[in-house]
């Protein structure tokens, strides 16, 4: 027994104590297979569950370094029970594998007979499964690659996919490092996933993300199919591959709501895929339209439910999926383990920081209290609405207001969810709104004018939540979100994290209304960034003058 930082309960629960010495050790070793569930001040709870474990398998940690991870870093005993679950849960994975057999094709193989019949005789997998080869080996449909993999991970037996990919159509593409150099983490990320074969790289916002796509995509030396979250980001991603790349510009297509271009890397956006006509996909032939080698999902955490569909397809395909978060509100992780594929990198924020690829941050959260008749009038409300009305409590407007005076002349974006807040605060600012209904091109003027300094506010709705470069924002001020949103908060911290040229600290402000459901919701979105090793300081909003 030692004086570690960490205890490790029965419960899968883990307690770091925040302020040991060896914390950010402990915080390090433990990152690969657990996931933040509390973060207050000094003791942080982290939980162990299947598909953290079967992520750390996949991305080639074994039980060994998990269990030694644990023993190193507990300040007392750890569960024998605990230790022994570890192992066999992170033994379920790869005991059943999909191999390509040369004569049958797409096969499902095991070496464990009794898991390979109880799996067989699930009528959840039933109708994907053909012949049966021998007593390990079963024939599966081709189409049915993607549905199997889901089908299993539910069945607590999550399959190693073994059977490879096409090629897709070869073409050529190579980076143009002239003036700048893939930095290490960005060839680590890009060369894992390609040891993969698939699976989602995690980097935080600002940490080049788009290079390790162009990374890939020149390992690949294929055509490529890039989705993304909106037509900004496709422009975005289209400047940065001409900039970084020997693509040409008759080389890279953009398949939006305005343009349908198909070339060898075509860039589609998510809403046009998802787009219903009479009941049908009308968009799906872009898909088959070429014989992808690559095909690269853009903050894949977004992932819209119909593109897991057509994911399901697409297992022959490697695939890339990028994001600064893996964290899914709807819960669909495993989706996107079985069907994008596993974790293959990701680095810790404060590691990234610390090389000074991002810029440091100090995130805040202001505290505002209601009037007597707004505490009455929010007491009273319906329940549903209750959340509206305390983001956007009016007292907020004069926090706001006092922060932008503060931070005058610095690139400073407000941020909000509801469109009539944001216009009163943009009337109030005397300053441009963007919103979902301002044209692409007033947003990429406005975004360009703001890059260049000739304007140094803006007011953004959550359209400027991803996939918006704005390297030289240096203050957000958050006036009210999407509920307990976890990967907003960190989208919305990685608008500021680009390296500032003067090496200065973003500032993040988060303003609260106290003893409401927002103060609830704001302790939820603040989880995945204290993982990252970021701490709130909350002040009241009396007291604003005094802040530093």
């Amino acid at each position: 027994m030692h004086d570690g930082p960490l205890i490790v309960q029965s419960d899968k629960t883990l307690l770091l104590e925040v302020d040991h010495p060896s914390a950010p050790a402990a915080r390090k070793a433990i990152a690969p297979f657990a996931e933040l569930e509390r973060s207050p001040e000094h003791v942080h709870t982290y939980r162990l569950t299947n598909l953290g474990l079967w992520n750390a398998r996949a991305a080639g940690h074994d039980a060994e370094q998990v269990i030694d991870a644990l023993l190193t870093f507990s300040r007392y005993a750890v569960p024998h029970a605990l230790l022994i679950d570890v192992a066999e849960t992170m033994a379920r994975f790869g005991r059943l594998r999909l191999d390509k057999h040369p004569a049958h094709g797409l096969v499902l193989s095991s070496s464990d007979r009794a898991v390979f019949e109880e799996v067989l005789r699930s009528k959840r997998i039933a109708g994907m499964l053909g012949e049966r080869l021998d007593d390990e080996t079963v024939i599966v449909h081709g189409s049915q690659r993607g549905a199997l993999k889901q089908a299993l991970l539910k069945l607590g037996w999550p399959a190693e996919d073994m059977a490879g990919y096409v090629d897709g159509e070869a073409h050529p593409i190579a980076l143009r490092e002239e003036g700048w150099s893939l930095r290490d983490y960005q060839r680590q990320a890009a060369e894992s996933f390609w040891e993969g074969g698939s699976g989602v790289v995690v980097l935080p916002c600002g940490a080049g993300k788009t290079i390790v796509g162009a990374a890939a995509m020149g390992q690949a030396q294929a055509t490529t199919l890039i989705l993304v979250t909106n037509t900004v980001s496709a422009r975005q991603w289209k400047a940065e591959l001409l900039r970084r790349t020997t693509l040409t510009e008759a080389e890279i297509g953009e398949y939006s709501g305005q343009v349908k271009q198909i070339r060898p890397v075509t860039i589609a956006t998510y809403q046009v895929l998802t787009t219903r006509r009479g009941g049908k996909y009308t968009h799906l032939d872009l898909l088959d339209a070429r014989d992808w080698g690559l095909i690269v999902y853009d903050e894949v955490h977004l992932l819209p439910a119909p593109i897991f569909r057509m994911t399901a397809d697409l297992q022959a395909r490697r695939r890339l999926g990028l994001t600064a978060t893996l964290v899914r509100e709807d819960g669909r992780e495993g989706d996107v383990f079985s069907l994008i594929g596993p974790k293959r990198f990701d680095a810790p924020w404060k590691d990234i920081e610390a090389q000074g690829w991002i810029a440091p941050a100090d995130c805040v959260e202001v505290r505002v209290t209601l009037s007597e008749a707004e505490r009455i009038a929010y007491a009273t409300a319906e329940p549903d609405l209750r959340y509206r009305f305390a983001a956007c409590a009016p007292a907020k407007t004069a926090v706001a207001e006092a922060l932008v005076a503060k931070h005058r002349g610095e690139p400073t974006l407000v941020i909000g969810q509801y469109l009539d807040q944001l216009d009163e605060l943009g009337a109030d600012l005397d300053a441009p709104v963007i919103k979902g209904e301002t044209s692409v091109r007033e947003r990429e003027r406005l975004f360009e004018a703001f890059r260049s300094g000739e304007i140094d506010l803006l007011v953004v709705s959550k359209v400027a939540n991803f996939s918006v470069d704005l390297p030289e924002a240096a203050v957000a001020i958050q006036v009210s979100g999407s509920f307990g949103s976890r990967q907003e908060e960190a989208q919305r911290l990685g608008r500021l994290l680009r390296p500032k040229a003067d090496g200065r600290t973003a500032r993040f402000y988060a303003i609260v209304s106290r003893d409401t459901v927002d103060a609830d919701f704001a302790q939820n979105r603040q989880r995945f960034l204290a993982e990252q090793g970021y701490a709130y300081r909350i002040i009241d909003a009396h007291d604003l003058a005094t802040l530093d």
